[in-house]
C-alpha cells in the first residue's frame, strides 16, 4: 500500500519549478494555477529569490501548483496509490489530487489562505522553531513556559514551537534536555492562537466551492492522523487546522497501523521523506524533487 505525501510551507528553494515546466503542459497549467490563485507562479517558481519565495501569500500556493503538477505527471500513466495525506498546506493539494475538490478551487482558496495568513503574522511578530530530540514530555513543558504552542508534532522526535519571536530565543537559550532549537524560515506563528483571525477568510473561500465530493482514494487528516470519509469533513477540517496542531506524527502512526508498504512526495519534496525515514523505519520512499525522479515512483507504485 503505497501513500502519496504532498509537503508543507518551507519546502520551496529558488528555481526549483523550473525543470518541471519542460513536461507537456506544464508552463499552461502553472500560468491557469496562477491566476486562480493571484500570484505569478510561473516567476514565482524560476526566477524569484528565496526572500520573495519565502512570503506566505507567495509559498503556499506555489507549493500546492507544485504538488498538484507532480501529481498529474505522476498518475497521468502509473498504478493509482492506496491514499493521499498532506502536511499544513498540503492538505489542500491532497484536497485536489483526490477529487474532493477541483485543482483549481485548491490553487484558488490557497491563494486565499497564504493572504489572510500573512495578514494574520503581521499583527505580532511571531514565528516558528523545530524542537529536535529530548522527552516529548519535557519539550512540551518549555514550550509551554515560555508562552509558546506545539504547532505541529511531525513524529521522530520533531515537535514544531510557535510564538511570539522573543519567546523563540528565550526556548532557544533554555532548550530542553537533549533537544536542539532550530528557528523555521517562516513568517508567523502557523497553526496557534495566532492565526485565528485568518478563519473566517478561509471559510468563506472554502464554502463557495459549487462542486465538493466524497474523496475518491483514501484522505488522511493531519488533524487526528485519520481517513476523512466525506468531502464536507475534509473541507471542515481544512479551516480547523490554520489555528490548530498539525499532528502528522498521529499521521504517520496510522500509516503504520494501515500497514503501508511505500510512500512518495511530491515537489517540492524532501521534507516528509526526511521524517518518514525516521517515523517509518524501513518504509521505501522517494522524494519527487524534478521529473527525473518519477520513474522511481512509478516503480515503487507497480512494486
Amino acid at each position: 500500500m503505497i501513500v502519496v505525501a504532498c509537503p508543507g510551507q518551507g519546502s520551496q528553494t529558488p528555481g526549483f519549478l523550473a525543470p518541471w515546466l519542460e513536461l507537456d503542459g506544464a508552463r499552461e497549467s502553472i500560468a491557469a494555477f496562477g491566476e486562480a490563485s493571484g500570484v505569478d507562479l510561473l516567476a514565482a517558481g524560476t526566477e524569484w529569490d528565496a526572500d520573495q519565495i519565502r512570503d506566505t501569500r507567495v509559498a503556499q500556493p506555489l507549493i500546492v501548483a507544485a504538488s498538484l503538477l507532480s501529481w498529474n505527471a505522476l498518475t497521468a500513466d502509473a498504478t493509482p496509490p492506496a491514499g493521499v495525506a498532506g502536511h499544513s498546506v498540503g492538505e489542500l493539494a491532497a484536497l485536489g489530487a483526490t477529487g474532493v475538490i477541483s485543482q483549481d478551487d485548491a490553487v484558488r482558496i490557497v491563494g486565499t489562505r497564504g493572504r489572510a495568513m500573512a495578514d494574520a503574522a503581521a499583527r505580532v511578530e511571531t514565528g516558528m522553531s523545530a524542537v529536535v530530540g529530548g522527552v516529548e514530555e519535557q519539550v512540551l513543558q518549555a514550550i509551554a513556559e515560555n508562552d509558546l504552542e506545539p504547532a505541529n508534532f511531525n513524529g521522530g522526535g520533531q515537535i514544531v514551537a510557535a510564538g511570539a519571536k522573543e519567546n523563540l530565543v528565550s526556548l532557544g537559550e533554555n532548550a530542553p534536555r537533549g533537544a536542539r532549537v532550530v528557528p523555521l524560515q517562516v513568517a508567523g506563528a502557523f497553526h496557534t492562537r495566532y492565526m485565528a483571525s485568518a478563519r473566517e477568510e478561509l471559510r468563506s473561500a472554502v464554502d463557495s466551492v459549487a462542486d465538493v465530493n466524497d474523496p475518491s482514494i483514501t484522505l488522511w487528516s493531519n488533524s487526528d492522523g485519520k481517513p476523512v470519509d466525506t468531502g464536507a469533513r475534509a473541507l471542515d477540517l481544512i479551516v480547523h487546522q490554520i489555528s490548530n496542531p498539525v499532528r502528522w506524527d498521529l499521521t504517520m502512526a496510522e500509516f503504520v497501523e494501515r500497514g503501508i508498504t511505500g510512500i512518495i512526495e511530491l515537489a517540492p519534496a524532501g521534507a516528509l521523506v526526511g521524517l518518514a525515514k525516521r517515523g517509518l523505519r524501513g518504509v521505501p520512499s522517494v522524494a519527487v524533487k524534478t521529473p527525473d525522479d518519477l520513474t522511481a515512483a512509478r516503480e515503487l507504485l507497480a512494486a
